[in-house]
């Protein structure tokens, strides 16, 4: 089970880990009603190095991506979750519309983003090169997402509403 951290708490956490050698790999993402495919994403990423730090977008920042009407969770619930996960170390809320600043703060040596994304359309790659750490495209083929998931969600409960 992962442990939540502050930012701060993170950064100097991350120095400590590097120095004594371990790859640290930072994961990001919403994860506002978790799925399989959120599973296989921070799985794989885990896989990528010693420790895994994933940055959680806050509440704040999920409705400015994603629109009215999310998030479902809040951050603290969501956070709980994703640290609940076998694969997570360590979980922080962040911000941030993308991981740029976390990225500058931890310096990871992987930034690991899923399959949504292709190598050119991470939006934190440059920022990833300025320190040094790679950025590694992993989980499933992006076949799950929240939006599908509520939209399944919607559709079935209005059918079983009209049967009752």
């Amino acid at each position: 089970m992962g442990t939540r951290i502050s930012i701060p708490e993170a950064e100097r956490l991350t120095r400590q880990l590097k120095r004594a050698g371990k790859a640290v790999v930072l994961a990001n993402g919403c994860f506002d009603l978790l799925h399989v495919g959120h599973v296989r994403y921070l799985n794989a990423a885990k896989q990528l190095g010693d420790v895994l730090v994933v940055g959680v977008n806050s509440d704040r920042s999920v409705s400015r991506l994603k629109g009215v009407g999310r998030p479902l969770m809040d951050e603290d619930e969501r956070a709980e979750i994703v640290s609940a996960l076998g694969a997570v170390d360590y979980v922080l809320v962040f911000d941030g519309d993308t991981a740029d600043r976390l990225i500058e703060l931890l310096r990871p040596d992987v930034h690991a983003k899923g399959t949504d994304y292709t190598l050119d359309s991470v939006p934190e790659r440059s920022t990833v090169a300025a320190v040094n750490g790679r950025v590694v495209i992993v989980g499933d083929r992006k076949a799950h997402s929240t939006r599908d998931l509520i939209a399944t969600i919607l559709k079935r409960f209005a059918k079983v509403k009209r049967e009752a």
